[in-house]
């Protein structure tokens, strides 16, 4: 998330203060990434610092204005002209914890992802409600227009993260049987080679065990899991696809 460029958003609007910066941020994200007045005056300081920001005086209150300068104009064109750079994904808890969960000793991985999975889908629904309210406001009229188009979209966006993250999950479970089922296959067949039997009489006796071995077959999937198609959970908490 870019503090720097919006905050030179809001800027192009008019000369601003930190805190009043900070409210209008928040209203125009719907506080789904708050800010507190330090960090907002720590970037300022830096944008100053880089001849994108100038103090601009005082309000009536006493309180420092800020405005945009030119160099922070084309700033914030190029940011906006410009793709989000995906070469360096963010650092994802989520996938750490479930990489490092993998042969973790104690641990059960697929109890981490069914409760992971619970939390997705719960946060799926609550978004899915505030949405609801969201475009309730602006149908009716009663809301100011630009801010709550802008919490619509930063909404719709968490919606659809969090709907393709309780699909990940379902993949990584419908992974790990998988890759259990051909675990426990290749173990059994490797029981049901020769063995070296060794007799009283001279030398070892070479012969197959006693009765022959049947590879495992069946399903060999944890308790609790139902069989089903590859890319499915048996205890899949997905709710329908949003619209």
């Amino acid at each position: 998330m870019s503090i720097r460029h919006g905050l030179l958003a809001l800027l192009e609007r008019g000369p601003r203060y930190g805190s009043q910066l900070r409210t209008e941020f928040e209203s125009r994200t719907g506080s789904t990434w708050p800010l507190n007045v330090g960090q907002v005056y720590t970037t300022l300081n830096r944008l100053e610092r880089d001849g994108m920001v100038a103090q601009s005086g005082e309000d009536e209150a006493g309180h420092a204005l800020y405005a945009i300068t030119d160099d922070g104009r084309e700033e914030l064109r190029n940011w906006f002209e410009k793709p989000v750079d995906r070469t360096s994904p963010a650092r994802d808890e989520l996938a750490i914890k479930l990489a490092m969960a993998v042969g973790a000793p104690g641990v059960d991985i697929r109890a981490v992802i069914q409760s992971q999975r619970r939390h997705t889908v719960k946060a799926m629904q609550d978004y899915t409600r505030l949405k609801a309210q969201a475009l309730s406001a602006l149908e009716s009229g009663g809301s100011r227009e630009r801010d709550d188009v802008a919490w619509l979209l930063v909404l719709e966006q968490l919606i659809f993260r969090t709907e393709a993250e309780a699909r990940w999950l379902d993949h990584c479970e419908a992974r790990l049987i998988r890759l259990s089922t051909a675990t426990a296959t290749s173990d059994a067949s490797t029981a049901s080679g020769s063995t070296t039997v060794t007799g009283r009489g001279p030398g070892p006796v070479t012969g197959s065990a006693p009765g022959p071995a049947t590879p495992a077959t069946g399903d060999a999937r944890p308790p609790g899991s139902a069989p089903g198609p590859a890319g499915t959970s048996s205890q899949d908490a997905r709710p329908a696809p949003l619209r």
